[in-house]
């Protein structure tokens, strides 16, 4: 075994370590760990990190970084108008209020360009149009997939509600149908992957 070879074991074993921690302590998506586990008990592939997609409410300062924003509530499944409205009331931190569905987002790993190949024409096969090699090294590469059901609008501003509840609720049905194409794409991937993976 040479050195990469040796490096890209150890950073599969990691990595496959941690997954499993995460789905024991109920840390993983529950959308995630079927795909996941499979991908971790192949030879030359894992997982570094995962997002099934999801709803969120999200407190966004002032200047409206997303990036230093902080979670005012998250589902990893449907939402019911009932629920999200009492979100929405609850005191936020800062000055907007944010709803956002995310996508699916999924890291990769592998061994060697050809794998690589692999599982971008199995990403083409299941329609994922986001995908790409992100890292290329000698014994290790990673590949970025990325779902692109999205939706992201100010609820509130202030602690004023901006949006009427009838406009709210064709929203939510429609990210919730969003929601749901996303979790079907993430079956036809894994469905694919245990075709073509070993």
């Amino acid at each position: 075994m040479n050195k990469a070879e040796t490096r890209f074991k150890m950073i599969k074993e990691r990595h496959k370590k941690t997954f499993f921690k995460a789905v024991e302590e109920k840390k993983a998506d529950k959308q995630m760990i079927s795909l996941c586990s499979y991908i971790a008990e192949t030879k030359n592939y894992f997982t570094s990190s995962s997002c099934s997609g999801r709803i969120v409410l999200l407190d966004l300062a002032k200047d409206g970084n997303k990036k230093e924003a902080a979670f005012h509530s998250k589902w990893h499944r449907k939402v019911k108008l009932k629920e999200l409205i009492t979100e929405i009331k609850r005191k936020q931190n800062e000055e907007e209020l944010w709803f956002k569905l995310d996508s699916f987002i999924l890291h990769l790993g592998t061994n060697s360009l050809e794998n690589a190949k692999k599982i971008l024409k199995i990403t083409r096969k299941t329609g994922i149009r986001r995908a790409g090699i992100m890292v290329a090294e000698e014994g290790k590469f990673i590949i970025e997939l990325i779902g692109t059901q999205t939706m992201s609008f100010p609820v509130k501003i202030k602690g004023k509600i901006l949006l009427e509840e009838e406009y709210l609720k064709k929203t939510l049905e429609k990210a919730n149908q969003k929601l749901e194409k996303n979790y079907n794409q993430l079956k036809e991937f894994e469905k694919n992957v245990r075709k073509e993976l070993k």
